[in-house]
C-alpha cells in the first residue's frame, strides 16, 4: 500500500521506503557514534545524513536507552533549540523529526523551528524512559495526542507492548483516539527494545507484516540495538551487519521508514530491496 506524509505542506512519498537518520544531541546515547553535541559535530552529521541519502533527520534531546538518566524539560528544550537552529541553518528544506514524549517540547519545536514530525517513544504517555506513567487516569486521551492533533504534524506512535497481538489491540484503540481528534498522518513504530525481552523482539519482527492490518505506514528502528549485539555476544560498535540483516527483513515485511545510525548502508539496503521486490516497482 502506498502512503504519503504531509510535512508542512510538502508530501513525502513512502511508496519507496525512506531512511531516517539519527542525530542525537545527548551525552549518553547507547551508541557512542551517534552522540553529537558541538556545533561542528551537529553540522557535520546533518550534512552526512542528507548526502548519504537520508530523507528525514530525527533529532533527539535525551537518551531513551534502558537505564538512561531522566532529563528535565528545560534541559531537553535547551539542547533541541541549540541543535535545531543549526539544522535549520544548514538544511532549511530538510524534513525534520524530533524524538520526544513531552507535549510542551513538541509544541516548542514545531512552533519555533517548523519541525515536520513528532516521534513519541512513550506510546502517547503510557511510559517515560524510566517506566514512569505520564498519564495517570486509564482511558483518558493522552496529552500528546491532543497536542499533535492541534499542531497538525505527522505523528510516530511507538508501541511499548511485548507482542504483536497486544500491539494491534492498543494501536486500534489509540488510532481511533487520534482520528477522533482530527489527526491525519500517523506512523506506527513497533518499538523494538521497548517493553520487550530479547526473544519478544524477534517474535515481533517475525510477525511484523501483521501490522499491515492497521493500514498505516510502519517505521522500524533496530539500528545497533541490544536485540542484535546481545544476541551475537558483542557491543553496539560491531552491530552494523546485524542491523542490515534486520532492516532487510523489515523491508520484506512492509516497513516504510528505517530509523538508523548508518544512513549509507540503509539507503543501499532499500535500493537493493527495491530492485527485487515488486511492491516498490
Amino acid at each position: 500500500m502506498d502512503y504519503t506524509l504531509n510535512c508542512n505542506g510538502r508530501l513525502l512519498d513512502l511508496s519507496t521506503p525512506q531512511v531516517m537518520g539519527i542525530l542525537n544531541v545527548t551525552p549518553d546515547s547507547f551508541y557512542a557514534g551517534s552522540r553529537k553535541q558541538s556545533e561542528q559535530e551537529i553540522v557535520a552529521r546533518t550534512h552526512q545524513i542528507l548526502e548519504e541519502g537520508g530523507t528525514i533527520l530525527d533529532v533527539g534531546g535525551f537518551s531513551t536507552r534502558p537505564g538512561a538518566q531522566e532529563v528535565d524539560e528545560a534541559e531537553e528544550m535547551r539542547r533541541l533549540r541549540y541543535a535545531l537552529a543549526l539544522v535549520r541553518r544548514e538544511a532549511p528544506d530538510a524534513v525534520v523529526s524530533v524524538d520526544t514524549y513531552r507535549p510542551a517540547v513538541a509544541r516548542m519545536v514545531v512552533e519555533e523551528f517548523g519541525v515536520d514530525i513528532i516521534n513519541d517513544v512513550s506510546e502517547g504517555g503510557i511510559t517515560g524512559i524510566v517506566n514512569t506513567p505520564l498519564e495517570q487516569e486509564a482511558g483518558t486521551v493522552p496529552a500528546m495526542f491532543r497536542m499533535v492533533a492541534r499542531l497538525r504534524v505527522p505523528y510516530i506512535l511507538m508501541s511499548v507492548q511485548p507482542t504483536i497481538r497486544e500491539m494491534l489491540l492498543c494501536f486500534a484503540r489509540e488510532v481511533d483516539m487520534l482520528r477522533s481528534l482530527g489527526q491525519k498522518d500517523i506512523i506506527l513504530d513497533p518499538g523494538f527494545g521497548f517493553g520487550k525481552t530479547l526473544e519478544q523482539n524477534y517474535e515481533v519482527m517475525r510477525d511484523l507484516d501483521q501490522l499491515r492490518l492497521v493500514q498505516l505506514p510502519v517505521l522500524v528502528g533496530v539500528s545497533r540495538k541490544s536485540m542484535i549485539y546481545k544476541k551475537l555476544g558483542f557491543e553496539p560498535t560491531d552491530a552494523l551487519n546485524g542491523t542490515t540483516v534486520l532492516n532487510t527483513v523489515a523491508l520484506q515485511k512492509g516497513a516504510s521508514i528505517l530509523r538508523v545510525h548508518d544512513v549509507k548502508e540503509a539507503v543501499e539496503c532499500v535500493k537493493i530491496m527495491a530492485a527485487t521486490m515488486s511492491q516498490y516497482r
